[in-house]
């Protein structure tokens, strides 16, 4: 494979629906912090229900929400073709209060499933930032991982992350802010499948790039990236 340096910093392009609170059942059990990632490469644009309450419509592959305010407790998560009422997911959550989490639609749609992440939005060390790396391709197979300074060679340079499988999260990768690129490559090989580009990090921000097939399926690779925090 060659080298595709396509990179989209995300913006937030989904609909929120109603109020950013979200209650279910008797009681107050406290709020969470829910994201939700479109990244099944071949579903349409989707909508996403929270209790039967529609919270996102018309979200488009490659599109992270920003974070919404949920009940804590089991939480009810569907999701659709937009405009439709056939689940492609309908799955329970369990959220806890005062924490983030991030919920993938991963894998192609006839697989489609969810995928749960608990974020750290804890800040980094003073100088630095974290960056967590999210495999969500499921053409490319198991993959090494290398943030390197940008423009580096990877010849004789160990990988960040190895052996790395389809729907796999790495820890939170506390660094010294400044400039990265992050390079995926089969596991064992220095054919790079995806290069991120330069990355200009600063200090106190908190990253998740999530690695993804191609509009459709299949490469090149692409991948998102997107704002936890600052």
């Amino acid at each position: 494979m060659s080298r595709y340096p396509r990179l989209l910093l995300l913006a937030m392009t989904t609909m929120v629906v109603g109020a950013s609170v979200f209650t279910a059942g008797c009681g107050d059990n406290g709020h969470a912090q829910l994201r939700v990632v479109h990244a099944s490469p071949d579903a349409p644009n989707v909508d996403v229900l929270v209790d039967g309450k529609a919270v996102l419509t018309n979200v488009a592959y490659e599109t992270a929400s920003n974070y919404l305010t949920v009940s804590a407790g089991s939480r009810k998560i569907e999701v659709r073709a937009t405009g439709t009422s056939q689940d492609v997911i309908n799955a329970r959550v369990s959220l806890s209060r005062n924490k983030y989490y991030t919920v993938l639609a991963v894998d192609k749609v006839a697989s489609i499933s969810p995928l749960v992440l608990t974020d750290d939005n804890t800040p980094p060390a003073s100088g630095q930032i974290k960056l967590r790396l999210v495999h969500a391709s499921p053409t490319a197979g198991p993959v090494d991982i290398y943030v390197e300074a940008p423009g580096t060679d990877l010849t004789g340079i160990s990988p960040t992350l190895t052996n790395v499988p389809f729907k796999a999260a790495s820890d939170y990768l506390a660094v010294a802010a400044g400039s990265y690129e992050v390079y995926i490559t089969p596991t064992g090989t220095k054919t790079v499948a995806l290069d991120s580009g330069s990355l200009a990090l600063s200090a106190g921000q908190i990253r998740t790039a999530v690695a993804l097939d191609a509009p459709g399926g299949g490469i090149p690779l692409t991948a998102i990236v997107s704002k936890d925090l600052n």
